[in-house]
């Protein structure tokens, strides 16, 4: 464990970030959250899925 960890943890127990700074962090982790599951379960396009053989496709003539 990288013993820098340990400082900052100290310096977080002795000076706690403020509610909104908080609230602000666990916003932005909801939202990354929900992106994710939205794009997984239900809203992903067939348009932003890859397509492995597109470079050894023929060229039409």
């Amino acid at each position: 464990m990288n013993p820098r960890w340990l400082f900052r943890a100290a310096r977080w127990a002795r000076n706690p970030p403020s509610a909104a700074r908080v609230k602000l962090v666990l916003a932005i982790i909801a939202l990354c959250v929900a992106i994710f599951a939205l794009e997984r379960y239900v809203a992903w396009p067939d348009w932003m899925t890859a397509d492995p053989n597109f470079w050894r496709r023929p060229l039409a003539n």
